[in-house]
């Protein structure tokens, strides 16, 4: 039988992992261009087609985590993205680094419907384990660029994807000696042991997709704008590049804070009764941010990144809460494909919407797309509770 602390722990260490490993390339192109003989604007699109697979690559691994197994798709992770990130170090021509950096994509795919739904069926706590893997994730992003850098300077740019990916086998090794294959025909009906009306559901998937589509394109619109919007604005505060980083790091500390905090309110209160006052947070935030500048700036900016982060582990618990094990993994497959849809089109969406109106435009077009989260928390039905069928 598998510890559910142990199991946990490896899904955490492998969400870290998994954004970890899609950010590298990102941090380590500005140093790859002189030595492939490469112009920034060359590199940078090679990175499109692994982003892409990340989406639509989850519709594959969840459906083979429902029908297969979770253990054994995540030995494929462990030992595929860490040979492909080796891949990438080891590359000599456009077309292998094409390949590999494609390779880190799909199996980056792996975690998301696959791992999420093994921390559901895991935990005792479902809110606070969510919060949590939502943290390490959020650790792989914020650690990515700095790791990268200091490697990439002191080792070779090389280095900085052999490492990390010998680093990732070794922990996919020991995952594979320790965890078992799971018999999933005793598993608790997950671990939230809760339930809607049947005749309620459609308001589940209606609120669900709402948010998925609203929270996922301002959340990458957020960070994808947030470095330049900060150079602009902070401009009376500073004007150090290498401070501005550790501005936006610190904004982004409250957001992995407030997941934490979401996902142990979630295990005390209804979804519903969690969801409903979080969604007044974002439409409000963003439309002060698009007149203000300096500290009052940063403020908003906080008030962002925990409204979003926080929608994030509500939508994961929802998904967990309310559907069946046999197809928990097929659920977040199509959470997520449909969230990472949305998010890469948000990117040409900020181009737009910065070329029509600046940061003003920008912010408040996504404020008003954030009233929505009201509508889908105003829609969310209530709960009924219900024993867990079992143990696992």
């Amino acid at each position: 039988m598998n510890s559910p602390a142990r199991v946990i722990g490896f899904v955490n260490a492998a969400h870290f992992i998994d954004h970890y490993s899609m950010l590298i390339f990102a941090a380590a192109v500005i140093v790859m261009g002189p030595a492939l003989g490469m112009a920034y604007s060359e590199l940078l699109p090679y990175a499109t087609p692994g982003f892409v697979a990340f989406g639509a690559g989850s519709l594959l691994t969840g459906w083979l985590g429902d029908r297969w197994s979770r253990r054994h798709m995540m030995v494929v992770f462990f030992a595929g993205i860490g040979a492909s990130m080796i891949a990438v170090g080891l590359v000599r021509t456009r077309l292998e680094l094409g390949a590999a950096l494609l390779s880190i994509g799909l199996f980056a795919s792996i975690y998301h419907p696959v791992g999420t739904a093994m921390i559901v069926s895991y935990a005792d706590r479902l809110g606070r384990e969510m919060g949590l893997d939502g943290v390490w994730g959020n650790l792989g992003v914020a650690s990515s660029a700095l790791v990268t850098g200091v490697v990439g300077q002191y080792l070779g740019w090389r280095w900085a994807f052999i490492i990390p990916g010998v680093v990732t086998i070794l922990i996919g090794a020991a995952f594979m000696r320790t965890v078992v294959h799971e018999d999933r025909s005793g598993f608790r009906q997950a671990a939230a042991q809760a339930r809607v009306a049947k005749q309620d559901m459609w308001r589940v998937i209606l609120a669900l997709l709402i948010v998925v589509i609203a929270i996922s394109t301002t959340f990458n619109a957020v960070t994808v704008a947030l470095p330049k919007l900060f150079a602009e604005r902070l401009s009376g505060l500073t004007q150090s590049p290498a401070l501005l980083g550790v501005i936006a790091a610190g904004v982004y500390v409250f957001g992995a804070m407030t997941q934490y905090t979401i996902g142990k309110l979630i295990d005390r209160h209804s979804l519903k009764a969690v969801s409903l006052p979080l969604s007044f947070v974002l439409a409000p935030f963003l439309y002060m941010a698009a007149e203000l500048s300096n500290l009052p700036l940063i403020v908003a900016a906080i008030g962002i990144v925990m409204g979003a982060f926080g929608q994030v582990t509500v939508n994961d618990a929802m998904v967990g809460k309310y559907t069946s094990e046999e197809w928990r993994s097929r659920a977040y497959a199509v959470r997520y494909f449909v969230g990472f849809t949305a998010a890469g089109a948000s990117v040409g969406l900020v181009a737009w919407l910065y070329q029509q109106g600046g940061f003003v435009a920008m912010l408040h077009a996504f404020a008003g797309l954030c009233l929505l989260v009201i509508a889908a928390a105003i829609i969310l039905p209530a709960e009924i509770k219900v024993p867990a069928a079992g143990t696992n």
